[in-house]
């Protein structure tokens, strides 16, 4: 397995200049490319404000300073420039089918045989990405939590032939630069995360539209109640320390558990006059205008959680 050194980012947007952060932070060089000059260098400026800010507020990652940092990150609005200097290709454009299949095929002209190719999707199966690509053993995916910078998971998803070496290298960069990686062992529609996130929601929109709870007090179920301990303990763990280990605690709540799931609904499609009441709660709560304001606070409660985690 080839050591990695240069770190390409494809797409200026907020998950390609985090990403290029988190590398940055761990001492690797990093080029960002965008089609468009003018957007490479507002990212560029952007990033440099960042870091900076974080650098005085003393939650900037890894040892370096923040001009060091920056000194690390550079811009780029040729392709095959990036594509040929790089090791390692972290793909950030929107969620659009097409456009990631144009830019791949541009990428599988001019990409190098152990050049890795992740993709930071959070939509599309790696083998529907790459399953036309003359390199695509080199190609899987890097599912990052949005934001990237304070949330660690990443979700490494390979396709069927994602070669071994692929998948082993990108969870050992993603370890190194600080994030916290987890490996399917095969891919599957909304990976890990989204599969969990999406059987919670579902529930939620159920408790409301039978009316037994508010958004308000659903939402306190979790930031008062599981998210408390879940930010440091999973639901496997928690199950574990709530019993005398797992087994036990199966043999004292697997009947219960199993007749209260019997009387969930099947699954909503969260849409229609429910998902505006819905809506219309979460704006009274925190009004359209104010939530720019709100996400700083969500980043800047995350540094302060993070930080904990780190000295826990």
């Amino acid at each position: 397995m080839e050591s990695i050194e240069n770190i390409g980012i494809i797409g200026s947007g907020l998950i390609g200049r985090s990403w290029a952060m988190i590398f940055a932070s761990a001492g690797y060089k990093v080029t960002i490319y965008d089609i468009e000059e003018k957007l490479v260098n507002s990212a560029l400026e952007e990033i440099k404000t960042q870091l900076l800010k974080l650098e005085s507020d003393k939650t900037l990652r890894g040892k370096l300073s923040a001009a060091e940092q920056i000194q690390l990150i550079d811009g780029c609005n040729h392709l095959k420039t990036i594509v040929q200097k790089s090791s390692f290709l972290q793909e950030c454009i929107p969620e659009r089918i097409n456009l990631k299949k144009d830019l791949y095929k541009q990428i599988d002209q001019v990409i190098g045989d152990k050049t890795i190719i992740s993709t930071s999707t959070s939509t599309f199966l790696p083998s529907l990405l790459s399953e036309d690509l003359t390199h695509r053993n080199n190609f899987i995916v890097s599912h990052p939590v949005n934001p990237p910078y304070f949330v660690p998971l990443v979700e490494i998803v390979p396709a069927p032939w994602t070669e071994s070496w692929v998948a082993e290298a990108t969870r050992d960069l993603m370890q190194k630069v600080g994030q916290a990686p987890i490996v399917l062992k095969k891919e599957v529609p909304g990976f890990a995360l989204n599969r969990v996130q999406y059987a919670i929601l579902n529930e939620c929109f159920n408790l409301i539209e039978d009316g037994l709870v508010s958004v308000e007090d659903i939402d306190k179920v979790m930031t008062e109640g599981l998210g408390m301990r879940y930010a440091f303990l999973g639901p496997l763990e928690t199950a574990h320390l709530n019993a005398e280990g797992f087994k036990n605690y199966t043999e004292r709540y697997a009947e219960s558990m199993y007749a209260v799931s019997k009387t969930f609904k099947p699954i909503p499609k969260i849409t229609g006059p429910v998902a505006e009441n819905i809506d219309q709660q979460l704006v009274k709560l925190t009004p359209v205008d104010k939530l720019p304001a709100r996400r700083i606070w969500r980043d800047e409660s995350l540094v302060k959680l993070s930080q904990l985690k780190r000295n826990n």
